[in-house]
């Protein structure tokens, strides 16, 4: 008796090959990473999951804070230079509202700060207008090595006038008329200027006040150049 052997054509043969195949790794790390996220229990899978989101908020936050540190590092290209040169006003309770005598001169200063690069600041006299309650004002503004001291306002000018001989290396523009009643401004080489002899120059109230100050303080400022 002959056995007879069946011949299995070559396409059905690869066919089961291919049928036989194993999964491929990925699905079955996969499968592994479930069953092992099942195994670990709801409550453990949250504390990862809220661990996860913290350190991502952690991440984020530094990122955008050393982008802020960074941003005001970096210097302001449009900011002004200015000369090691202060010009300081004392003011009445005011200080250098609109329409006053002050307000006037502040923008007198401003105009100087532009021309000469000096730096310019103001305070007011709080409280009792009197020359003796701005002498302390006045005194602060000469501890802070203000190099011309501005004052607008009768207590401010008489304050002023009384501390310019005990400072010679400061100098001083005021405001008004002289509260001693000396008649010498304006005279001399200093004619038209308001210059008095020493480093008190006087300022006339009126319409030219604001380019007289600037004028006046441009003066010193390059004096001092």
């Amino acid at each position: 008796m002959v056995k007879r052997v069946r011949q299995v054509p070559p396409a059905r043969r690869a066919k089961a090959m291919r049928g036989g195949t194993p999964r491929p790794r990925v699905t079955r790390a996969a499968r592994s990473a479930w069953l092992w996220l099942q195994e670990l229990g709801g409550r453990t899978i949250a504390l990862l999951t809220g661990a996860v989101v913290v350190v991502a908020a952690v991440a984020v936050t530094g990122y955008f804070l050393s982008r802020t540190e960074t941003e005001r590092r970096l210097p302001d290209t449009r900011a002004r230079s200015y000369e090691d040169v202060d010009a300081c006003l004392l003011t009445g309770k005011d200080g250098i509202t609109a329409g006053t005598t002050a307000a006037a001169v502040w923008q007198g200063m401003q105009d100087a700060s532009l021309r000469t690069h000096a730096r310019v600041s103001y305070v007011p006299v709080t409280g009792e207008q009197s020359a003796a309650d701005a002498g302390p004002y006045l005194n602060g503004l000469l501890q802070r090595s203000c190099d011309v001291v501005l004052a607008a306002g009768s207590p401010e000018v008489e304050a002023a006038e009384r501390a310019a001989p005990l400072h010679r290396t400061v100098d001083f523009v005021l405001v008004g008329d002289s509260a001693s009643g000396s008649q010498d401004t304006g005279s001399g080489q200093h004619a038209g200027s308001g210059k008095s002899p020493g480093n008190v120059t006087f300022a006339r109230p009126g319409d030219g006040l604001r380019a007289e100050v600037a004028d006046a303080v441009e003066r010193q400022v390059g004096a001092r150049g």
